[in-house]
């Protein structure tokens, strides 16, 4: 190798903020020659896929639609990366609370009644936390790996929903489509923008910075999450309990991607349907990144993604672009910014090797 990485030593403050507008920018020039190379006008392929979304007010709220379920993912996955606790299946426990959330929902299907709503919450939350409690269980009882277990229990939620769908809570009237019934009016989540599908999920997300800033920065729970995640060590001497916090953030972070799961078969969807979501759990990863773990950030970094969704719809029907995009446009922002976390904690420095007698 002629090449090798030589630490900088600590990091530069600033630059651990300015490297995620760095990677947005290399992420657009990025684009501009893709869609060049796709012999498209890059010109007004980032237009269509960047501006066009949102330059009305119904695509404004389509974009808070879609930012929702992601933030909420987000918030709850960055606490546990602050504590070095990789929480990957985020999808599946979002799939899990759109179950649940959805089942009270059909078991109420006759039934009018304020109460419904918060009920739907509960058990969503419920279903995404009781998912991310086996990967805490089989972590602090057996030290295994919470990425693999977390990431394939994912797996195992699609299958569970797709089972249900397709039985259970297939809709008796649905001409065996693989779904459930369309839930009732009291199982539907107010709408807080009319005329559009802005929901009072996306309060809920609001809330979930506010409450997930004022726990990182002003509670003892943030205290210790921030040690054990910098200091595994000092954290132990100082009398902190590391099992204690695997639990509590894999089950705040289930509890939160079961309850963006909720508001997505009460809000968009409308019904359990074999697919609730396009991968926003997935998604969340790169967001709560490129927030920098950080509660406003990740607001930030959210509506930026969910940007990527609108504009791969925009693509596909104005330009004929390939689905795919959207995809190719969330790993380019993931890549520049781990390249750019790289050069900040390391710089690249010759390497002649050693001389051999």
């Amino acid at each position: 190798m002629f090449l090798k990485l030589e630490s900088r030593g600590e990091a530069n403050r600033n630059m651990v903020y300015l490297t995620p507008v760095l990677a947005v920018i290399l992420t657009l020039i990025t684009g501009f020659f893709l869609f060049l190379a796709m012999g498209h006008d890059p010109f007004e392929a980032l237009y269509t896929f960047f501006i066009y979304p949102i330059s009305n007010s119904y695509g404004i709220s389509e974009l808070l639609v879609k930012a929702t379920p992601i933030i909420l993912c987000a918030i709850g996955l960055s606490m546990g990366f602050r504590a070095n606790v990789w929480n990957i299946g985020a999808e599946g426990q979002l799939t899990l609370g759109a179950i649940f959330g959805g089942t009270v929902a059909l078991m109420f299907y006759e039934q009018e009644g304020w109460y419904i709503i918060p009920l739907m919450m509960v058990a969503g939350v419920v279903g995404g936390a009781l998912w991310a409690a086996i990967p805490a269980f089989l972590k602090t009882r057996f030290n295994a790996n919470e990425i693999l277990v977390s990431l394939m229990l994912t797996y195992v939620a699609f299958q569970l929903l797709s089972y249900l769908v397709h039985g259970p809570l297939r809709d008796p009237d649905g001409y065996n489509f693989p779904e459930s019934r369309l839930f009732s009016d009291s199982a539907i989540v107010p709408i807080l923008w009319e005329g559009t599908r802005f929901h009072v999920g996306g309060l809920f997300a609001l809330l979930a910075v506010v409450a997930g800033w004022l726990m990182i920065s002003r509670h003892l729970i943030g205290f210790q999450i921030r040690v054990i995640g910098m200091a595994p060590m000092a954290a132990s001497y100082a009398g902190f309990s590391e099992k204690k916090l695997i639990w509590f953030t894999l089950l705040l972070s289930g509890g939160l991607a079961g309850l963006a799961g909720m508001f997505e078969v009460s809000g968009p969807v409308g019904q359990l349907v074999p697919s609730i979501s396009p991968g926003y759990g997935f998604t969340a990863i790169i967001v709560a990144f490129l927030g920098r773990l950080h509660p406003v950030g990740i607001m930030m970094a959210g509506l930026l993604v969910a940007l990527t969704y609108l504009g791969g719809e925009s693509g596909q029907i104005t330009l004929g672009l390939p689905e795919a995009v959207t995809g190719v446009f969330q790993g380019m922002l993931l890549f520049y910014l781990l390249a750019s976390d790289v050069l900040i904690k390391y710089r690249v420095v010759p390497n002649f090797g050693t001389a051999k007698s």
